[in-house]
């Protein structure tokens, strides 16, 4: 068999005539000789009928204290309701098509509920049902512990629903449709003239996502990476080809010239954050000092960030909303702290980066002229990362797509 993994967002399967558009995508991977494992998300954003959120909204209001197992329980149901409505769709167009929960697709997981990771799939009903010539939709975002308890994945649940099908399966590609045209080198919103990337590695994409670029999970991205199966970005709405996500470019011909990989492959960027600043000089015990610090974060549940540990002091940052939480924290253990909040994380990624000389120079000197000051910064061999006051974000993304010419 030819599998291919296929899975649509909400936004895909919201209307009547977008669950069309999604059946004729199926049909004609079908008509292709594909046989195609269909992923699915709930239908539509927060306020919709059966989103996720409408429904979290909804018993929240009741008691907003309702169980994990009991509400992974409950947003389980958006992803039943949509794949139920697009099996009919299928239905409807002769296709032969079944639906299966993440549980009944073989997706185990622990028992975390709300943020499960999965442990291992066991897609033996899965082949079972493709043999017979079905169209297979499972639902996304899910799946059952060991004693078949219903969890949910957390934040792009269905994108890492679709890559541990596809690895589980050998399928042949992983297409995940969404309402753009592929991956973007910046956010169009902030950027005008801002362009569709024909490919870009596994890295790449893993860290434009985790700096807050929102078109896939990273988990996705990591599991497919397992088994070298290609990702395609594409949009439900177009006939453009999308971004290609692999190991290497494939555009390069057998005997041509050697040529430089690109630098940059995009900007990122990651608002609404708080940076703190934690004096330490007159620790007397600085290792214990540093570890008292995020030992207290930790145990509050705040996730810290763009850490930097320094012999006078550590910075790090947070988000706005649990910022004040970790001011009264920092404060009641009797630091000295700076804090400035409504910062942003502006990022530059590219697998071109390692042992090339001046990147960050050119990056400083993009910032420095568009008057954009820089509060903190940092590196990896992929990425380099600058904090800046969030009123500078727009302007530092855009000082950056042109200076790395990721307009051409």
């Amino acid at each position: 068999m030819h599998i291919l993994v296929q899975k649509f967002g909400g936004t895909s399967l919201a209307t009547d005539e977008r669950r069309a558009q999604v059946a004729s995508i199926v049909s004609e991977a079908v008509h292709e000789g594909y046989s195609p494992v269909v992923v699915v998300s709930a239908i539509g954003r927060s306020g919709d009928p059966y989103a996720t959120d409408t429904f979290l909204t909804m018993v929240k209001g009741i008691h907003p204290d309702l169980p994990k197992r009991e509400l992974d329980l409950l947003m389980s149901c958006g992803e039943v309701i949509s794949g139920t409505v697009l099996v009919s769709t299928l239905k409807s167009l002769g296709l032969k098509a079944v639906l299966l929960t993440g549980g009944q697709a073989g997706i185990i997981t622990n028992n975390d509920f709300g943020d499960a990771r999965i442990v291992r799939v066991e897609p033996a009903e899965i082949l079972e049902q493709l043999a017979g010539g079905y169209v297979v939709v499972v639902t996304g975002f899910q799946g059952v512990t060991e004693n078949g308890q219903i969890t949910t994945l957390g934040r792009g649940g269905s994108d890492t629903t679709a890559s541990a099908l596809g690895v589980a399966l050998n399928a042949e590609s992983i297409d995940i449709y969404t309402d753009v045209e592929g991956i973007m080198t910046a956010d169009p919103r902030i950027v005008e003239d801002a362009r569709i990337l024909d490919t870009v590695t596994y890295n790449e994409i893993c860290q434009l996502a985790y700096q807050g670029a929102k078109v896939i999970h990273p988990r996705a991205v990591e599991i497919a990476m397992q088994r070298n199966i290609p990702l395609r970005i594409k949009s439900t709405f177009s006939k453009a080809p999308g971004t290609l996500v692999t190991n290497m470019h494939p555009d390069r011909e057998v005997g041509t010239d050697i040529t430089t990989d690109r630098i940059i492959a995009g900007i990122a960027h990651t608002p609404n954050v708080t940076q703190f600043k934690i004096m330490t000089t007159d620790a007397s015990n600085k290792q214990l000092t540093d570890k008292r610090i995020f030992k207290a974060m930790a145990l509050a549940d705040i996730s810290v960030d763009f850490i930097s540990v320094q012999p006078e002091a550590v910075l790090y940052t947070v988000s706005d909303e649990v910022a004040a939480k970790a001011v009264q924290i920092l404060q009641n253990m009797d630091f000295e702290t700076e804090v400035v909040p409504s910062c942003a994380k502006v990022s530059i990624v590219g697998a071109g980066i390692a042992g090339v000389p001046g990147v960050m120079a050119d990056m400083v000197e993009a910032l420095s002229d568009a008057g954009v000051t820089i509060l903190q910064s940092a590196d990896s061999h992929t990425t380099i990362w600058v904090l800046v006051h969030q009123r500078d974000m727009v302007t530092a993304v855009q000082a950056l797509h042109k200076k790395f010419n990721l307009d051409i």
